[in-house]
This record gives C-alpha cells, structure tokens and sequence, in this order.
C-alpha cells in the first residue's frame, strides 16, 4: 500500500495472514491452478471473513464509546454470530435482529444460534416482511435503547459497508504478498472468486486490487437475488468508500462488476442435492468443509463453470474460503442420504 495511505484504527480479533493453499487434487481433477484463501481459519468461534469486516467496524464502535451493538442476518447467521461473540470478548452487549418464516416459534437452538445465545446476544426475531425494513428496524431498536441512556453502534447486513470493506482490502494486500512467493517475481494470470452474500467482501476485494494496483480478475458468485442488485449493491459500496476515504483512479461502472450469476438455486440459505453433492465431494478430496450457504453454493458454481470450460478463469483461480462450518450442523438431516454407509 502507497505511504500516502493509511489504514483506519483496527481491532486485533482475526488469526491473520490466513494461508494461501493449493488444493492439488482438485486442481488435477478440474485441469486448472486452484488454490483456497482460508480464511475459515480467522478463528474458532469467530471464524470466517465476517471477522476481517468486524475488526475495523468494532474498533470503530468503541472509539465512539458504544456500549451495545446491533446488526441482522438470517437465523443461522455468520455474521450475527461473528458480531455477538466479538463483541462479548470487548466487553459490549449485541442484539440480534434474525429472519424466520414465524417468530413465534422460531428455530432450534444449533449452529449459529447455539453460539449467538452462548455470547448472551439479545435476539429480537422477525419475519421476511419485516426484514426487507431491516436497517429502519435496527434504528428504532437503537432508539429505544439510547432512551434508557446506552450507547448504540449499528453494523448493516453482513458488516457491508465502507468500513467493513477494509477488512478485504487488507486481505487482499496479504493476498498479493502471497502470490508474488508463489510467482518468484513473474505474475501468472489470477482470477480470485468470493461467495457474495451482501457484497461487503467482494467490495473490500475490488477496492484492494485498485489500491494496491494488484494485476487480477475478481468475480464474485452470488447466492441470493441477481447480477443486477449485487452490481449495483458493490458499486454502492465502492461510492461510499471513496466519498469517505478517498480513492484514487475511477471506481468502475456497476456494469463492469464481475458476478457469476445462476446459481442461486432454491433460494438463499436453501440447498439443491447437487450442491450438497459438492461440499461432500470436495470434502472426500481435500479434506476441506464448506458451508451450505455461502462457499458450498458458490464453489459449486465455480465448479460448474469449469467443468464446461476449464479456461473460463484463466491459469490460476484463488477461492476465497470464507468459513460457515457452523451452519452445516442444522442441515445434518439433509445431507445425511449423501454419506452412505
């Protein structure tokens, strides 16, 4: 990064650098380079790239003297469990605003919610309908609690904001560290694809490849709504961050963001056999687990891709792995007449 540049404060909360590792199996089986970016090894109970975002979004919090936090997902929420546990290892309380078909009789106490309930995290459930109202919502809460004299810190869906795409900025300079060992000074044509979820990551990546002039192609893979929303979605991102921060060079049209669309599936949150299929094969292979969510669908589709084209990425693919384990334990039922004996 240019000296011209710095970082904003940051809180110390992920095991970083993650390793950058060649799955050779797979690259045989699928006739391409493909190495995984791992950042499901952030942590144990933090794990995943929500904790990169929360590392810049909670120093933040804190230094505007923020007593309690409060943000939303899905039931089995990754971020909602990043943001509860840390959070409780800072010392500040969380509420939860988490999406469910029926509040009234919300979901078994697994996975995520286990864990969002182990770090005490408040959680006010809520329906799609009200969901769509989401950041209106976490307001009114906050106004609530600042009457009663607490201090409030709002993280949006999935810490996807200006903030929180500087957690994938400084991945993505760990990222370029680690290609140039692998290139010994000789670049190789990268392509690094990321599951896109509420496009915080893939904005962070975008922003660091122009930040650090870092020669590579980055396609996110999205798991819910279209190629249209997430375009214009990052480009917001990428507007907010250079009115806020600064950027130098242009932030690319919308149009020219690269999403892998059409493999959505069911739904978010919702998996097909033949993605499930995948995360245990990949699995059997590498010994590596992805998560039904947000890896599992997006690996799939990268799989897909290749399968019809093993040129479609170039020489070299770097996956970003970004964690869910947890959220396999709730769909063990669903998986479990894909094992076997």
């Amino acid at each position: 990064m240019s000296a011209t540049w710095k970082y904003p404060p940051r809180l110390d909360l992920a095991h970083t650098p993650t390793p950058l590792q060649k799955m050779a199996r797979l690259s045989d089986q699928l006739g391409v380079e493909i190495y995984f970016k791992r950042d499901d090894l952030t942590g144990s109970e933090v794990s995943g790239n929500k904790i990169r975002k929360l590392e810049f979004l909670l120093a933040e919090a804190r230094g505007e003297g923020a007593e309690v936090v409060i943000t939303c997902g899905g039931a089995q929420s990754n971020h909602c469990r990043a943001t509860a546990l840390a959070a409780t290892r800072l010392g500040l309380k969380s509420v939860l605003l988490l999406r469910t078909p029926d509040p009234e009789h919300p979901p078994a106490v697994q996975g995520n919610i286990l864990l969002d309930r182990l770090a005490g995290a408040e959680i006010i459930w809520i329906t799609p309908d009200q969901y769509q109202e989401r950041d209106e919502l976490m307001r009114q809460v906050g106004d609530r609690l600042q009457a009663r004299g607490e201090k409030v810190y709002i993280i949006p869906e999935g810490g996807s904001n200006a903030m929180g795409a500087w957690g994938y900025v400084r991945s993505m300079q760990e990222l370029k560290a680690q290609l140039e060992t692998l290139d010994d000074g000789e670049g190789c044509p990268t392509t690094v694809v990321t599951a896109t979820g509420s496009g915080g990551t893939t904005s962070g990546l975008l922003l660091g490849r122009r930040i650090l002039a870092l020669d590579v192609r980055v396609v996110g893979v999205n798991v819910c709504d279209n190629r249209n929303y997430f375009q214009q979605r990052i480009g917001a991102i990428c507007g907010e961050f250079k009115q806020r921060f600064g950027l130098p060079g242009k932030i690319e049209a919308a149009n020219g963001i690269e999403i892998l669309d059409g493999y959505v599936g069911r739904g978010y949150a919702l998996s097909r056999p033949e993605e499930l299929a995948a995360i245990r094969d990949l699995a059997r292979l590498e010994g590596v687990i992805l998560d039904p969510v947000y890896t599992g669908k997006a690996y799939y589709g990268l799989r897909s891709e290749l399968q019809r084209n093993p040129a479609a990425f170039g020489q070299r693919i770097v996956f970003i792995h970004t964690g869910g384990l947890f959220g396999l334990f709730p769909i063990a039922a669903e998986l479990a007449p894909l094992l076997g004996q």
